[in-house]
């Protein structure tokens, strides 16, 4: 029989087994799960429209959605969501490493006589200003959404699928849920990690709910920055978590948007790769629309309206320079 003594030592020993075990853990460099990762080709693919699909949530455009917008003009009040488009970083923000550049092509004029102007436009059309995410615009692996292959679909003069000119005219009941006005604020900071409850603390104060087909628009303050200090806004930007993108899909809508960079926080607060860019555009098929122009909408307490927005039809493009409204 074991005395006192040795049943301490043994118990001392055996709790000194599993510090250590627990210390070789921790300094094992294991990194913990990450809280979202792009589901595997045979878990997401075909998606919910269907093998070859190309329209995602633009699928939702239908008559009834034009109506259903319609119905909420009441004043006639238009508010223009889309920046300036310039060369010149004072009057707009164009996304480092991109460019705009309008050079005009003046005629020679002639007394008596008419003549006619026109201009070069050199620029990454379909990614600078505000604007719009086609799906070609993102790849994981060779991979895009609805599972089209890289070498099956890219072509140096464009995207043979995937490309801008297939998500069309979007019409819909727009919702603006103003983050920033939620905290009493201008500008939400810099990397302030937007949640579920932001979101649905602000519907409510705003005595709305989201429904199917709704363009769904986030106000953070951010835009207040752009052609007015575009090396911050570049730099980080307050956004959605990983979390909300995952709220916000059950919610069905047919496209996503905010007044910043990319939609959702940056950095990643998971340190991931635009995690909801991967998410909305490879997995679920939802547009992204960035560098909302909201300071207008969020001053007029606009937060539903008549969405409307077309995108260039440039075949093949990743995305393209827009010009929303929103009309109450």
């Amino acid at each position: 029989m074991k005395s006192c003594l040795q049943i301490i030592i043994a118990l001392a020993l055996s709790l000194g087994t599993i510090s250590v075990h627990a210390q070789s853990d921790a300094s094992s460099g294991a990194q913990p799960a990450p809280p979202w990762q792009l589901p595997s080709e045979d878990q997401r693919c075909p998606t919910k429209w269907g093998a070859g699909d190309q329209r995602g949530s633009g699928n939702l455009m239908k008559p009834d959605t034009v109506l259903r917008a319609t119905k909420l003009i009441k004043t006639g009040e238009v508010f223009e969501l889309g920046e300036v488009l310039s060369s010149d970083p004072k009057e707009s923000f164009i996304n480092a490493g991109r460019q705009f550049t309008l050079l005009t092509k003046p005629d020679v004029l002639k007394p008596n006589t008419r003549t006619e102007n026109e201009e070069l436009v050199v620029s990454e059309l379909g990614q600078v200003g505000t604007q719009v995410d086609a799906f070609a615009h993102q790849v994981y692996g060779d991979s895009f959404y609805n599972c089209f292959k890289y070498a099956d679909i890219a072509g140096r003069n464009g995207y043979k699928k995937l490309g801008v000119e297939n998500i069309g005219m979007l019409m819909s009941r727009g919702v603006m849920i103003d983050v920033a006005g939620l905290k009493g604020l201008d500008m939400l900071g810099d990397t302030y990690i937007i949640t579920a409850d932001d979101l649905q603390q602000a519907l409510a104060k705003e005595k709305l709910t989201l429904q199917p087909g709704d363009v769904v628009v986030i106000n953070t303050g951010y835009g207040k920055l752009m052609g007015k200090d575009n090396q911050r806004y570049e730099k980080n930007s307050p956004g959605i978590s990983i979390a909300v993108g995952q709220w916000l899909i059950t919610q069905n809508p047919m496209m996503v948007g905010a007044d910043n960079c990319c939609l959702e926080v940056r950095p990643s607060e998971a340190h991931m790769s635009l995690p909801i860019h991967q998410m909305f555009l490879i997995q679920y098929g939802v547009h992204i629309l960035e560098n909302l122009k909201l300071e207008q909408l969020s001053a007029a307490h606009a937060y539903e309206f008549a969405f409307i927005m077309q995108s260039l039809k440039m075949k093949g493009a990743t995305g393209s320079a827009v010009e929303p409204v929103a009309i109450r």
